[in-house]
């Protein structure tokens, strides 16, 4: 549940960073497509960075050792 919540907050705020560039920034369609691109490409690396992070926690490949001489 968690994955899928947090999933559809980074698409509405990928979604309102894009119209408000397109509304702040409105500079003509080269800029605007400029300006998108980039704005979409930085959610995709936030989301895909935070993905790799909770699902590495999630099931990890390493699983730690404890030692008994404590």
């Amino acid at each position: 549940m968690g994955f899928f919540v947090t999933t559809l907050i980074f698409l509405l705020s990928g979604i309102l960073a894009s119209l408000l560039v397109r509304l702040c920034y409105n500079k003509g369609p080269s800029a605007n497509l400029l300006h998108f691109t980039l704005v979409t490409t930085a959610t995709v690396c936030c989301w895909m960075m935070w993905a790799i992070v909770y699902l590495a926690q999630l099931k990890p490949l390493v699983v730690p050792i404890l030692s008994d001489t404590e």
